[in-house]
């Protein structure tokens, strides 16, 4: 089958991910990146908080040079959040299933205007995928003609874990790792600080951290910016726990974190949410907590007990493969659904 996959093409990206899983399930993709509209990180924040109004005729253009010379079977919107109303009618015009994958919260407000213009775009999309604790109803209101809800995926081949232990890089092991960004509202900052001032061996990686206003007690225990590729893999793989914490204004309940980190061989210890619930089971596949304290209690625990750590770790990477939740189980599912 031929696909026109509209996403991001960066190497590290889900989106790349993502085109690249349904290759290896055999099919022909034309993979073509709008956001290479967006040439500074200036530009990006502008139309970032103007939910991409002010892009619409470029991007529209952009889309017309790009799909000339193309006669999909299936357009694949990865993401959508530039796209909109024109941009759809210039997709409609190659008369195939048009289908919006977004792992966002695309009808919530914690990011503002971001999605305005997929907003307007939904009703010409005829299969929109959402995270599976999205509402559907919300997609609905905006006109969505038909809703798919599933679980967050990892990727077979980008998340493949090292054969061997010895194989991850010393700089990447630790005791307790956060592998995630700072967020200003999210008081991800007071948790972790919280668990190190309680002794827990805390190390750290993401972006944006030095903005944290308890910067200055953290940067010990920070150990780099964004991870990506194997040094990701490494990084989870080699911790002994992987703390997996949830953005409140994007309304998780599981997060792409509570699929790779089993998937990649580390042990999730994750808050506990109906979903997260459903996918692990309690202390023997994944350990969760409802609050810092209890995370502490959790970690000291799993800490002083290497057999029962290596069980729940081991259980957990048999689990999370038994979901299906890859991302060549994903995209099967979703060509099931429009009778692909």
């Amino acid at each position: 089958m031929n696909i026109l996959y509209i996403g991001n093409n960066s190497s590290h990206s889900t989106s790349y991910h993502r085109a690249m899983a349904l290759k290896r399930l055999g099919h022909r993709v034309d993979l073509i990146d709008p956001e290479t509209l967006l040439r500074s990180s200036l530009m990006h924040k502008l139309h970032f908080r103007t939910g991409y109004k002010l892009l619409q005729h470029q991007v529209a253009n952009f889309l017309k040079q790009q799909i000339n010379a193309v006669n999909p079977d299936l357009i694949w919107v990865n993401g959508g959040e530039l796209l909109g109303k024109k941009s759809l009618h210039v997709l409609k015009t190659l008369r195939a299933p048009i289908v919006l994958y977004n792992n966002d919260d695309p009808t919530g407000t914690r990011d503002g205007r971001r999605f305005d213009s997929l907003r307007k775009a939904l009703p010409y999309y005829d299969l929109c995928i959402v995270r599976l604790e999205k509402d559907e109803g919300e997609l609905l209101h905006y006109g969505a003609r038909q809703v798919l809800r599933v679980y967050m995926s990892y990727d077979e081949e980008a998340h493949k874990p090292f054969d061997r232990p010895s194989e991850i890089p010393v700089q990447f092991t630790s005791d307790v790792a956060f592998i995630g960004t700072w967020m200003r509202h999210e008081k991800r900052d007071e948790f972790l600080l919280k668990l190190i001032r309680a002794g827990i061996p805390v190390s750290i990686w993401g972006a944006r951290w030095p903005k944290s206003p308890h910067w200055n007690a953290l940067k010990a225990h920070y150990r780099g910016a964004a991870l990506s590729g194997r040094d990701y893999v490494a990084a989870i793989q080699g911790a002994k726990i992987c703390i997996g914490m949830l953005s409140q204004g994007n309304r998780d309940l599981h997060t792409r974190r509570s699929v790779e980190t089993t998937y990649t061989g580390g042990l999730l210890c994750a808050k506990r949410t109906t979903i997260h619930l459903d996918m692990y089971t309690e202390n023997q596949e994944a350990v969760f907590w409802d609050d810092a304290d209890e995370c502490i209690d959790v970690c000291k625990r799993l800490l002083a007990d290497n057999e029962q750590r290596e069980n729940i770790r081991k259980a957990g990477y048999n689990k999370v493969r038994a979901l299906k939740v890859g991302n060549e189980d994903i995209c099967t599912a979703i060509l099931k659904q429009l009778n692909f």
